[in-house]
């Protein structure tokens, strides 16, 4: 009898090991990340985000001359009510617009002439090299905090900027000439602690050509 009870505890035992072993204990925080990442779709977002949550912000943008004027008077205070930034750091973006003569159509970018009539300024408008994250963040809409994993986040900038090249730029660099009065929404992005205002250059929303 003893035999057989030590014989059943033996199985009984290896039975347990057997099950321990074939348990795989994985963190419960990356298992969802990996989920959602599978799930989320940054083109959809973006879309949505284009369709739907950023044209209400455009009326909100600040004239480009008007920002550069406060920003010469006091840049601390410009930056603090103009400027959105996902953390702590220099680099802040704003929404800005303007209208203005189209100075030069160039193959990067498209220069328009805006700001007061005593002290104009010049807007170069990327035509071309469309990237970073200067709309996601301009606009101030989006919280990081949403998103489980930075790929994500990351991937709706790239899927803004596919938008801007695909429906922006295209029907107005077709037809925009030098001489042009011209209107623009866009994004820019300024260094809080070295700021440079000698080239503005932004990052298209809308343009429009008014004299067309």
């Amino acid at each position: 009898m003893k035999k057989k009870v030590i014989k059943y505890s033996t199985l009984a035992v290896a039975a347990v090991i057997v099950l321990v072993n074939s348990i795989y204990i994985a963190d419960l925080d990356k298992i969802k990340a990996e989920n959602l990442s599978k799930t989320f779709d940054p083109a959809s977002y973006a879309a949505d985000f284009w369709n739907n949550r950023l044209p209400s912000k455009l009326p909100e943008a600040v004239d480009a001359g008007e920002l550069v004027r406060m920003l010469e008077e006091d840049k601390e205070s410009a930056f603090d009510n103009y400027s959105n930034a996902l953390g702590i750091g220099n680099i802040r973006y704003f929404l800005i617009s303007g209208e203005g003569v189209v100075e030069n159509v160039e193959e990067n970018f498209v220069s328009i002439r805006t700001g007061y009539e005593e002290s104009p300024l010049e807007v170069h408008i990327a035509t071309e090299y469309i990237f970073g994250n200067a709309v996601r963040d301009a606009s101030g809409i989006i919280d990081i905090n949403e998103f489980s994993n930075t790929m994500d986040f990351n991937n709706i900038s790239a899927e803004i900027n596919r938008i801007i090249r695909a429906r922006v730029i295209p029907p107005f660099k077709e037809k925009v000439k030098k001489g042009d009065t011209a209107a623009f929404t866009g994004a820019m992005e300024l260094n809080r602690e070295i700021l440079n205002l000698e080239r503005l250059e932004a990052i298209p929303i809308e343009l429009i050509i008014k004299n067309r």
